[in-house]
Formats: structure tokens, sequence, C-alpha cells
């Protein structure tokens, strides 16, 4: 049986309230759907031909083989997971992303006890939005993610417009030697800087792979950076292509890819017009960095649909509150670097350095005992992040269990898109709308993990 700290001993007691108020978000869709049977996850260490050469050895996934599933659920219906820990170390399911009841965001020690080997853990909720999403441990993350367990979340919208094809793409590196073996996850200077980059770049465990699509048909592509570093500039070559979802969430305006720049943890959703010609091919690249890496092309097959993106209907939005700004209270965020060069100790994977902080605190985010809340909300309140970074570095900021809407910038104009997760720019100040929405505590950390577990993390609580 798990061991549950004080804390989260007396926190136990209050799970049931927040899990109720948490699911009354969504309760206007649950009424008619009756609890479905729960998916059963379980977490394995396989071996997996990820270079084409190679077979590499201590991969972990959900499941018996591959690549972890893309989960697909229903926008308003119930979902229900079981975990089965089934590697020699702690782990839990975080479901990035998802505005769901806090007992469910699978943040040790914050919000549930460590799921231990051989123990299960039942994640239930209904999921209020449609979009692309993912799913991740929380627990020993550098490695644990490192190794493999991330995969793709779909959450559909019935009332969607009809795609010829529906593509999920997982972009993620795997830090393999030239056996195709593992080799060291980090290293302390690049930690300290922007991270330790993968070796091996792969779209759903391939290496460059290519989909069959239908020529001249509509394809939506819907892309997870799942990674622990690597922050992409996505390319599209041989098709137009159109930016129509991030995030999750519907684009305030659409508009043509021509290069966007999105961090871990952040996802894209393109609306791409096949080729006329059969066989043609369409190459989704990466072009941040000094060499363009092709990720996964696209070819056209079959006689002509001659779709015209201009018939596409919009997405609807999700039901997220806007933020009164007449009414809203600021809470400053400043990210930065730290002096202190030791971290708290932690069963969940510490990396032994604090190199970055939130306000001035280092934390990894995984203790028994946290630092104090960043700030405490009240519940239906608005508020503004006033977001500050400090570094020579970009940070993709994510906040668990609530989205909010850009609304402005230093560096230059925004659309006011609605997010989960902003890669803030080195020296940029950002201006983040919401409401606090969904009780307990709700961590805010950095997605690039080395960042994320040398100190840039911290929680918000919303009493």
């Amino acid at each position: 049986m798990a061991v549950l700290t004080r804390r989260n001993l007396i926190k136990a007691s209050a799970v049931a309230g927040v899990y109720g108020a948490g699911m009354a978000l969504a309760g206007r869709f649950t009424a008619a759907h009756a609890a479905p049977e729960p998916l059963i996850l379980k977490s394995n260490k396989i071996q997996a031909n990820i270079t084409g050469t190679d077979v590499t050895r201590d991969v972990l996934t959900y499941g018996n083989d591959g690549m972890p599933p893309v989960l697909r659920m229903r926008q308003g219906e119930p979902f229900a997971a079981k975990l089965i820990n089934g590697i020699d170390e702690p782990t839990t399911i975080h479901w990035h992303g998802m505005r769901i009841p806090n007992a469910m965001d699978g943040v040790p020690f914050l919000t549930q006890p460590y799921v231990y080997t051989g123990e299960t853990f039942d994640y239930a909720f209904t999921p209020p939005d449609a979009g692309t999403f993912w799913y991740h441990p929380h627990c020993n993350t550098l490695i644990q993610m490192g190794h493999g367990m991330t995969g793709v979340i779909v959450v559909d919208n019935p009332r969607d417009p009809t795609f010829d094809a529906d593509i999920v793409v997982n972009l993620r590196d795997w830090r393999l030697g030239g056996d195709g073996q593992f080799i060291a996850q980090y290293k302390p200077r690049d930690a300290a800087r922007s991270g330790t980059y993968g070796t091996v770049r792969s779209a759903n465990w391939q290496v460059e792979p290519q989909y069959d699509a239908p020529t001249g048909g509509l394809v939506r592509l819907r892309l997870a950076i799942t990674d622990v570093t690597r922050i992409f500039s996505f390319r599209v070559e041989g098709a137009a292509a159109t930016v129509i979802a991030i995030d999750g969430n519907p684009v305030p305006k659409r508009f043509a890819l021509d290069v966007l720049q999105l961090g871990p943890g952040q996802r894209l959703e393109l609306a791409i017009r096949m080729p006329d010609s059969e066989g043609a091919t369409v190459t989704l690249e990466d072009i941040h960095g000094t060499n363009p890496k092709t990720l996964a092309k696209l070819r056209a097959v079959g006689a002509s649909l001659k779709r015209d993106i201009g018939d596409l209907a919009p997405l609807e939005p999700n039901p997220v509150r806007q933020a009164d700004l007449g009414a809203a209270e600021h809470i400053p965020i400043i990210l930065s670097a730290t002096a202190e060069d030791t971290a708290k100790d932690s069963i969940c994977g510490s990396l032994g350095y604090s190199f970055w902080a939130i306000n001035k605190v280092p934390w990894p985010g995984d203790t028994p005992d946290p630092t104090a809340p960043l700030a405490e909300l009240k519940l239906g309140k608005s508020y503004v992040l006033d977001m500050e970074n400090l570094t020579p570095h970009s940070h993709p900021i994510h906040l668990h269990g609530m989205s909010f809407t850009v609304l402005s910038s230093n560096i230059g104009t925004v659309q006011p898109f609605v997010s989960d997760t902003y890669l803030i720019q080195p020296n940029e100040k950002v201006q983040l709308g919401f409401v606090a929405d969904n009780l307990g505590d709700w961590l805010l950390h950095c997605h690039i993990i080395e960042h994320q577990k040398t100190g840039m993390t911290s929680y918000m609580r919303v009493v």
C-alpha cells in the first residue's frame, strides 16, 4: 500500500470535495453518460528499434509493445484509466493541458501518493475541452519521460469539421550512443543552460516516417512535443499549411504557417491541403538551429479529392472562462538563475543541483515538503500573471489544471491564444490572464525537464 505523508493524509479528507468541484466544471457534460470501463495503462520496460538499425534496451512505455498508445477521448464524456506500475520505481500519470480535478493531476505529494511497483491508481475524469493533449509521468520525469513514457491524447468534438485524414505525431528525442543504447540523460553544464539535447530525433518513435494521405484532401496534422528539452521551429514544404489550434485550443484567427516556434509540452494542429498530384510529398521540418531537420513526410495517394481549405468550418472554442481584466489581481512571476548548487533530496529523481528559480526560490517540485505557494487564489476570481524572464534562455512555462489567455508581450504583438504552456523568450515580459476556476494546488513549471528538476518549479493554491 502506498505511503501517505501527514500532509497528504490531511489533504485526503478534502479530496472528495475537490474532486466534486472539479467535476462540476464539466458537470453539464456528464449527466447522460455512464462511467466507462477503465483503460489499462501498465508502465513497462521493453526493447524497441528506434534508430532503424539497433534494438534499444530499457525503453519505458505504457503497454507491452512500442510507443505509448494515442488515447482517444470525447469532449464531455467520462474517461477512466487504471495505472498499473510495472517498472521498478514509483510513477504517476499527469494529463498535460487537461482541466481536470486536482486529485487526478498526477503530481506526487501535491495531489496523490506515489504509485509504487506492483501498485495501481485509478484515474477518472471528464474532459471539458476538445483538442490535442498528452500524458506522461510526474515522477523521476527526466528518466521516465526520456526513456519513452510520453503519449498523445486526442479529445474529439463530434461537431468538428470533416477532414480526410487525422494524423497524430509524437515528437521526441532519445539520448542514445552509437550502439543504440541509452547514454547519460543530462549533462550538468547543459542543464544550467538550454538543456541537454538528444542524439536521435523521432516522430512516432521512427526516424523520418512517411504517412499516406488523400491526394487533394484536407489533413488534420496533430503535433505534440513530448521531448524533455528540444524547442522546435516548424515549417511545411510542398503544401499549404494553416494553423488551426495551439495547445488544444482553436487559434483566435487562423494563419498560414511560415515558421512557428514551440517548446516542450506544446501542441500544434495544422490543416494541410495535400497536392493534387498522386505521389507528391509534403515535408514537415524543424529549422530551429543551424541545420534543418526533416521530421516526417506525407505522401499523396489516390485520385484528387480537390478539397478547398477555404471551405473548412471553424473549430468550436473550448469552454474556458475569460478573465475580467478590470477586476483581475496581478501576480508577479520572475524566472531567473540561482546561485545555489544543491537540490533537496527526492525519491522522484533529484538531479543534485539547483540552477534555476521562480521568484528567487529554487524547488524541484516533487519533495515531501513543498515550498509555500506562489499565491493563494480565490475560486472564481480573475488573475493576471506578470511573467518576466531574466535569463538568456527560453522557457516553456506550463500551468497545471487551468488555461490562460496570452494578453501582451514586450517583444511584439500577440494573438490572444488560449493555452496551458507559454514559451517565454529571453528578456521577455508577458501577461497571462486566467480565472482560478479549479480547486487545489497546481504546479507552474518550466517544461524543459532539466530546468524543472533543478529549481524552476512552483505552484499556486486555489481555495
